[in-house]
């Protein structure tokens, strides 16, 4: 079974926690596509949904396949959020901004009573950081922020190259906030909430890509088929 067929299984199975009536978050990237597609299935077929798109990329796609869309400004939660992720680690904290919709798609996904990650199993890691983390930033004082982020990265333990991320014609890449994404290559990130928390306090940051305590659980598909992880409750939760 090829990677494609393994993330339209893992969109399938997610697709069965949904339910007549409910309010949706779309999410982003070649995963979340399977899942936009599967649910037009659906629509198509009579389930009642409404959708907020984390891009607009989805945004298209939904309209493509029929899915009914609406706003945050429009209703006031989301019942759950399904959407990809770059990496996935045992606590359920994941990295995400490799399509570069993570500010809409953390927004869209912190205001779900739920978010399924859905994905194919190799994104399963250890540790998170051999991916790539994206940092959304403002162009303007560009060289202040990277050197505020790499004080962050010192504090936390973590070092690595920064790149501001190119489109493919070779153009700085430019988010649909119109902001910049500087993609750093941590290799091991120990304190995920630690970096999240140093990250988030930075003037010119406007959103990075580690998503902590969003996702209520994951979805990943595999050789061996389907395997569901739930967030472990923290003690006394």
């Amino acid at each position: 079974m090829n990677m494609d067929q393994l993330k339209r299984q893992a969109a399938a199975r997610a697709l069965e926690e949904v339910r007549d009536g409910m309010q949706l978050g779309l999410g982003t990237g070649s995963t979340a596509k399977h899942f936009v597609e599967l649910l037009g299935e659906r629509v198509a077929a009579g389930l009642k949904v409404i959708g907020v798109p984390t891009s607009e990329a989805t945004r298209a796609a939904a309209e493509r396949c029929g899915v009914p869309l609406t706003t945050l400004d429009e209703i006031d939660h989301l019942d759950i959020t399904v959407d990809g992720a770059d990496e996935i680690d045992p606590e359920l904290n994941l990295i995400k901004g490799g399509g570069g919709a993570l500010l809409r798609e953390k927004i869209v996904a912190a205001a779900s009573d739920r978010m399924i990650v859905i994905a194919d199993d190799t994104k399963w890691v250890p540790m998170l950081g051999q991916f790539p983390l994206p940092v959304e930033v403002i162009p303007f004082g560009l060289g202040a922020t990277r050197r505020a982020i790499e004080k962050a990265f010192a504090e936390c333990g973590v070092s690595g190259q920064m790149a501001v991320r190119k489109a493919k014609d070779g153009h700085v890449f430019v988010t649909d906030g119109g902001h910049w994404i500087v993609d750093a290559q941590l290799e091991r990130i120990v304190d995920p909430p630690g970096l999240a928390k140093a990250l988030s306090a930075i003037p010119g940051v406007v959103e990075h890509g580690l998503f902590i305590g969003l996702a209520s659980s994951a979805v990943l598909a595999g050789g061996e088929g389907i395997r569901v992880i739930e967030r472990r409750k923290p003690k006394g939760d």
